[in-house]
Protein backbone atom coordinates (compact mmCIF):
# COMPACT_ATOMS: atom_id res chain seq x y z
CA UNK A 1 0.00 0.00 0.00
CA UNK A 2 3.33 2.05 -0.19
CA UNK A 3 1.57 4.22 -2.85
CA UNK A 4 -1.83 5.06 -0.63
CA UNK A 5 0.19 6.01 2.29
CA UNK A 6 4.09 7.71 1.59
CA UNK A 7 5.91 7.47 4.42
CA UNK A 8 8.86 10.09 4.70
CA UNK A 9 11.82 10.51 6.75
CA UNK A 10 13.32 13.61 4.97
CA UNK A 11 17.30 14.04 5.14
CA UNK A 12 16.91 17.61 5.41
CA UNK A 13 15.72 17.31 9.11
CA UNK A 14 18.16 14.23 9.55
CA UNK A 15 15.51 11.79 9.72
CA UNK A 16 13.84 13.20 12.77
CA UNK A 17 10.58 14.13 10.96
CA UNK A 18 8.52 11.55 10.06
CA UNK A 19 6.00 12.57 7.03
CA UNK A 20 3.08 10.21 6.93
CA UNK A 21 1.13 11.19 3.61
CA UNK A 22 -2.17 10.26 2.55
CA UNK A 23 -2.48 9.44 -1.11
CA UNK A 24 -5.29 8.16 -2.49
CA UNK A 25 -6.62 11.65 -4.37
CA UNK A 26 -8.56 9.63 -7.12
CA UNK A 27 -11.04 8.62 -3.75
CA UNK A 28 -10.33 11.73 -1.49
CA UNK A 29 -8.17 10.15 0.25
CA UNK A 30 -10.28 7.68 1.89
CA UNK A 31 -9.11 4.90 4.28
CA UNK A 32 -9.08 1.36 3.57
CA UNK A 33 -8.18 -1.54 6.12
CA UNK A 34 -4.56 -1.77 4.42
CA UNK A 35 -4.39 1.69 4.70
CA UNK A 36 -4.61 1.85 8.32
CA UNK A 37 -2.36 -0.88 8.42
CA UNK A 38 0.33 0.80 6.93
CA UNK A 39 -0.03 3.90 9.16
CA UNK A 40 -0.04 2.06 12.00
CA UNK A 41 3.51 0.17 11.66
CA UNK A 42 4.63 3.60 10.63
CA UNK A 43 3.74 5.16 13.95
CA UNK A 44 4.85 2.31 15.55
CA UNK A 45 8.09 1.69 13.77
CA UNK A 46 8.87 5.60 14.32
CA UNK A 47 8.04 5.71 18.24
CA UNK A 48 10.71 2.81 18.49
CA UNK A 49 13.11 4.99 16.51
CA UNK A 50 15.28 7.32 18.62
CA UNK A 51 16.23 8.80 15.31
CA UNK A 52 12.15 9.86 14.82
CA UNK A 53 10.90 12.85 17.01
CA UNK A 54 8.12 13.94 15.64
CA UNK A 55 5.13 12.58 13.42
CA UNK A 56 3.14 14.94 10.98
CA UNK A 57 0.74 13.73 8.92
CA UNK A 58 -0.93 15.07 5.29
CA UNK A 59 -2.85 14.58 3.00
CA UNK A 60 -2.71 15.88 -1.08
CA UNK A 61 -3.77 19.32 -2.67
CA UNK A 62 -7.24 20.21 -1.64
CA UNK A 63 -7.98 16.97 0.30
CA UNK A 64 -6.81 15.97 3.44
CA UNK A 65 -9.11 12.50 3.84
CA UNK A 66 -12.25 12.08 2.91
CA UNK A 67 -12.52 9.44 6.56
CA UNK A 68 -13.03 5.85 5.40
CA UNK A 69 -13.85 4.31 2.28
CA UNK A 70 -17.74 3.05 2.99
CA UNK A 71 -17.44 0.24 0.60
CA UNK A 72 -14.00 -1.35 2.62
CA UNK A 73 -15.58 -0.53 5.77
CA UNK A 74 -18.71 -2.00 5.54
CA UNK A 75 -16.81 -5.36 4.54
CA UNK A 76 -14.76 -5.67 7.46
CA UNK A 77 -17.83 -3.93 9.83
CA UNK A 78 -19.75 -6.83 9.27
CA UNK A 79 -17.43 -9.27 11.19
CA UNK A 80 -18.63 -7.18 14.27
CA UNK A 81 -15.01 -7.05 15.22
CA UNK A 82 -13.85 -3.30 14.66
CA UNK A 83 -12.11 -3.04 17.44
CA UNK A 84 -9.88 -5.39 17.03
CA UNK A 85 -9.21 -4.23 13.17
CA UNK A 86 -6.90 -1.75 11.74
CA UNK A 87 -8.64 1.08 12.65
CA UNK A 88 -8.79 -0.13 16.11
CA UNK A 89 -5.45 -0.25 16.01
CA UNK A 90 -4.83 3.00 14.13
CA UNK A 91 -6.94 5.01 16.90
CA UNK A 92 -5.29 2.98 19.97
CA UNK A 93 -1.89 4.09 18.58
CA UNK A 94 -2.80 7.73 17.77
CA UNK A 95 -3.85 7.78 22.06
CA UNK A 96 -0.71 5.95 22.82
CA UNK A 97 1.87 8.32 21.09
CA UNK A 98 4.80 9.65 23.00
CA UNK A 99 5.84 12.15 19.97
CA UNK A 100 4.42 14.47 19.16
CA UNK A 101 1.60 14.74 16.42
CA UNK A 102 1.79 17.66 13.53
CA UNK A 103 -1.01 17.98 10.89
CA UNK A 104 -1.35 19.94 7.64
CA UNK A 105 -5.31 19.86 6.28
CA UNK A 106 -6.07 20.94 2.93
CA UNK A 107 -9.79 20.63 2.09
CA UNK A 108 -12.18 17.92 3.26
CA UNK A 109 -11.53 16.19 6.60
CA UNK A 110 -14.60 13.70 7.16
CA UNK A 111 -14.81 11.62 9.84
CA UNK A 112 -11.59 10.31 11.22
CA UNK A 113 -10.20 12.71 9.38
CA UNK A 114 -11.69 15.36 11.89
CA UNK A 115 -11.20 13.56 14.58
CA UNK A 116 -7.62 12.53 14.44
CA UNK A 117 -6.82 16.03 15.29
CA UNK A 118 -7.73 15.41 18.63
CA UNK A 119 -5.19 13.97 19.16
CA UNK A 120 -2.66 16.35 17.48
CA UNK A 121 -0.30 18.63 19.80
CA UNK A 122 -0.40 21.28 16.10
CA UNK A 123 -2.88 21.38 13.08
CA UNK A 124 -2.51 23.63 10.68
CA UNK A 125 -5.39 24.38 8.16
CA UNK A 126 -5.93 26.12 5.15
CA UNK A 127 -9.05 28.60 4.58
CA UNK A 128 -10.54 25.80 2.31
CA UNK A 129 -10.51 23.07 4.75
CA UNK A 130 -13.61 21.74 6.35
CA UNK A 131 -13.82 19.60 9.25
CA UNK A 132 -17.22 17.34 9.33
CA UNK A 133 -18.42 14.48 11.13
CA UNK A 134 -21.18 12.58 9.94
CA UNK A 135 -21.23 9.39 12.96
CA UNK A 136 -24.90 10.22 13.71
CA UNK A 137 -26.46 11.05 10.07
CA UNK A 138 -24.93 7.13 9.06
CA UNK A 139 -27.14 6.30 13.12
CA UNK A 140 -23.29 5.80 14.54
CA UNK A 141 -21.93 7.53 17.18
CA UNK A 142 -18.40 9.16 17.24
CA UNK A 143 -14.99 7.61 17.97
CA UNK A 144 -11.55 8.05 18.19
CA UNK A 145 -12.32 9.76 21.77
CA UNK A 146 -13.78 12.25 20.31
CA UNK A 147 -17.05 12.12 22.88
CA UNK A 148 -14.37 12.77 25.76
CA UNK A 149 -11.78 15.04 23.72
CA UNK A 150 -14.50 17.19 21.74
CA UNK A 151 -16.03 18.89 24.98
CA UNK A 152 -13.11 19.25 26.58
CA UNK A 153 -11.14 20.93 24.04
CA UNK A 154 -14.16 22.58 22.82
CA UNK A 155 -17.24 23.07 25.41
CA UNK A 156 -20.52 20.87 25.08
CA UNK A 157 -22.06 23.31 22.64
CA UNK A 158 -19.80 23.06 20.03
CA UNK A 159 -18.51 19.39 20.71
CA UNK A 160 -22.95 18.52 20.27
CA UNK A 161 -22.67 20.59 16.84
CA UNK A 162 -19.73 19.08 15.59
CA UNK A 163 -20.25 15.26 16.36
CA UNK A 164 -23.46 14.92 17.39
CA UNK A 165 -25.52 17.36 15.00
CA UNK A 166 -23.01 16.71 11.81
CA UNK A 167 -22.59 20.52 11.44
CA UNK A 168 -19.14 21.31 9.58
CA UNK A 169 -17.23 23.79 10.94
CA UNK A 170 -14.76 26.42 8.63
CA UNK A 171 -10.97 26.24 9.34
CA UNK A 172 -11.56 29.79 11.05
CA UNK A 173 -14.16 28.25 12.88
CA UNK A 174 -11.93 24.65 14.06
CA UNK A 175 -9.60 27.16 15.11
CA UNK A 176 -12.11 29.64 17.28
CA UNK A 177 -12.99 26.29 18.70
CA UNK A 178 -9.88 25.01 19.72
CA UNK A 179 -9.91 21.80 16.97
CA UNK A 180 -6.87 23.32 15.75
CA UNK A 181 -3.96 25.60 16.14
CA UNK A 182 -3.53 28.00 13.09
CA UNK A 183 -5.24 28.80 9.75
CA UNK A 184 -2.47 29.10 6.81
CA UNK A 185 -2.86 29.78 3.06
CA UNK A 186 -2.57 27.25 0.63
CA UNK A 187 0.73 27.67 -0.68
CA UNK A 188 2.17 27.84 2.88
CA UNK A 189 0.49 24.61 4.46
CA UNK A 190 3.23 22.39 4.06
CA UNK A 191 6.24 24.35 4.53
CA UNK A 192 4.51 25.91 7.80
CA UNK A 193 3.82 22.75 9.21
CA UNK A 194 6.99 21.12 8.58
CA UNK A 195 8.71 24.02 10.07
CA UNK A 196 6.65 23.70 12.89
CA UNK A 197 8.26 19.74 13.09
CA UNK A 198 11.48 21.15 12.52
CA UNK A 199 11.16 23.49 15.45
CA UNK A 200 9.94 20.32 17.64
CA UNK A 201 12.53 17.98 16.65
CA UNK A 202 15.15 20.70 17.40
CA UNK A 203 14.16 20.35 21.02
CA UNK A 204 15.75 18.21 23.60
CA UNK A 205 13.62 14.94 22.83
CA UNK A 206 13.32 13.43 26.54
CA UNK A 207 12.14 16.94 27.88
CA UNK A 208 9.82 17.23 25.17
CA UNK A 209 8.33 14.23 25.40
CA UNK A 210 8.11 14.79 29.48
CA UNK A 211 6.33 18.30 29.02
CA UNK A 212 3.51 16.57 26.08
CA UNK A 213 3.26 13.61 28.41
CA UNK A 214 2.25 16.18 31.37
CA UNK A 215 0.12 17.86 29.19
CA UNK A 216 -1.78 14.73 27.99
CA UNK A 217 -1.13 12.94 30.83
CA UNK A 218 -4.63 13.00 32.38
CA UNK A 219 -6.84 11.94 29.14
CA UNK A 220 -4.50 9.37 27.46
CA UNK A 221 -6.04 6.75 29.82
CA UNK A 222 -9.16 7.84 29.77
CA UNK A 223 -9.45 8.33 26.60
CA UNK A 224 -8.23 4.51 25.40
CA UNK A 225 -11.13 3.93 27.65
CA UNK A 226 -13.33 5.82 25.75
CA UNK A 227 -12.77 4.62 22.65
CA UNK A 228 -13.41 1.12 23.76
CA UNK A 229 -17.13 2.63 24.86
CA UNK A 230 -17.62 4.18 21.70
CA UNK A 231 -16.24 0.98 19.68
CA UNK A 232 -18.62 -1.22 21.25
CA UNK A 233 -21.50 1.25 20.75
CA UNK A 234 -20.20 1.61 17.18
CA UNK A 235 -19.97 -2.35 16.53
CA UNK A 236 -23.71 -2.49 17.96
CA UNK A 237 -25.15 0.36 16.14
CA UNK A 238 -23.75 -1.36 12.72
CA UNK A 239 -26.41 -4.18 13.07
CA UNK A 240 -29.38 -1.58 13.67
CA UNK A 241 -32.12 -1.26 11.45
CA UNK A 242 -31.56 2.57 11.54
CA UNK A 243 -27.79 1.76 10.46
CA UNK A 244 -28.65 -0.30 7.82
CA UNK A 245 -31.32 2.30 6.43
CA UNK A 246 -28.77 5.47 6.64
CA UNK A 247 -26.08 3.33 4.62
CA UNK A 248 -28.82 2.04 2.00
CA UNK A 249 -29.08 5.57 1.44
CA UNK A 250 -25.84 6.37 1.47
CA UNK A 251 -25.12 4.25 -1.29
CA UNK A 252 -28.03 4.97 -3.72
CA UNK A 253 -26.74 8.73 -3.48
CA UNK A 254 -23.18 7.75 -3.99
CA UNK A 255 -23.91 5.30 -6.99
CA UNK A 256 -26.57 8.20 -8.10
CA UNK A 257 -23.64 10.65 -8.30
Amino acid sequence: MSERILIERPEAYGGAVQIIRFNRPEKMNAFTQAMYGTMVEALQSAEADDTVRVHVMLGTQGCFTAGNDMQDFLAYAISGRISEGEVGKFLTALASLKKPLIAGVDGLAIGVGTTLNFHCDLTFATPRSEFRTPFVDLALVPEAASSLLGPMAMGHQRAFAMLAAGIGFSAEEARDAGLIYKVVGEEELESETLAAAANIASKPPQAMQLARDLLRKTTRDAAIVRMNEESALFTERLSSPEARAAFEAFMARKKKA
